[in-house]
């Protein structure tokens, strides 16, 4: 022991210190690498579908986004020439309205529901996967697409409005919502006709989370039926192109050549 002791001091304290730093810096990685690998295997299984779904919901938005462009430009036409009258502009700023509406981009209120997810609490047995015990964003898409087809005309995620381009994605620890991090519990607000929770519990992919999620390893999933529902408007940004017409190619000719007067 007073050997190496002595061999202890003999080191530079400067050797000693960056050689506990290291020895810290090891454990925390490989603690933080362990925590990460079921969820990112999780995640991984779900990025296909997600994409597909992210893609045509894209489409749909950027078909709002265009309509919203051309009202605007409308109402600049009929206010610019002087030809107009006051019933047109009052038509084109309803349409304008309703396709900001459609598109996210103005707080609603209104009867409906709220739905709130939580981790189980019930402790991991061992051999089990923890991140079957934890709500993910799979649940949280499940919750939503269940809600559109029990009739929500809109709908928010911890205050995030849900869109046409809206991706709920598994980030660490942390589920993301647009553009912003969430943590659990995670609240599912919902504007729909009355009755709107018998509806969802009779879609059967919500039915399905229920039984797996919930009964299966204690997800927690609570509702409740206020007077008033309050979506806040998409807080994101908006990009808004003009859509123009891609231009038809000339058919080539038999010759090879593209030009109306090639040989």
């Amino acid at each position: 022991m007073s050997t190496l002791s002595g061999r202890l001091r003999a080191l530079p304290s400067g050797h000693v210190t960056l050689g506990i730093a290291l020895a810290a810096l090891g454990f925390l990685v490989a603690a933080q690498l362990r925590s990460e690998g079921p969820r990112v295997r999780y995640t991984t299984q779900e990025r296909s579908p997600l994409v597909e779904t992210a893609l045509e919901l894209q489409r749909n938005q950027d078909a709002l986004k265009s309509r919203i462009l051309d009202l605007n430009k409308q109402i600049r036409d009929v206010q610019v020439s002087g030809q107009g009258n006051a019933a047109i502009v009052t038509q084109l700023n309803d349409e304008l309205e309703n396709a900001r509406v459609a598109a996210g981009l103005v707080a609603l209120e209104g009867p409906g529901l709220v739905l709130e997810l939580n981790d189980s609490a019930v402790p991991v047995p061992s051999g089990a996967t923890e991140a079957d015990y934890i709500v993910t964003g799979q649940d949280i898409r499940t919750v939503v697409d269940a809600l559109w087809q029990a009739g929500a005309e809109a709908m928010a995620v911890n205050g995030e409005r849900v869109t046409a381009v809206t991706a709920i994605a598994d980030i660490g620890g942390s589920i993301l919502v647009n553009y912003a991090y969430l943590a659990p519990p995670y609240q599912v607000t919902a504007i729909g006709p009355k009755g709107l929770y018998e509806r969802l519990t009779a879609v059967p992919s919500f039915a399905e989370l229920v039984r797996t999620r919930a009964d299966g390893f204690g997800i927690s999933i609570g509702f409740a039926e206020p007077q008033k529902v309050v979506v806040p408007a998409y807080a994101g940004a908006v990009t808004l192109r003009e859509a123009r017409a891609e231009p038809t190619p000339t058919p080539a000719s038999p010759g090879g050549s593209s030009s109306p007067g090639g040989p």
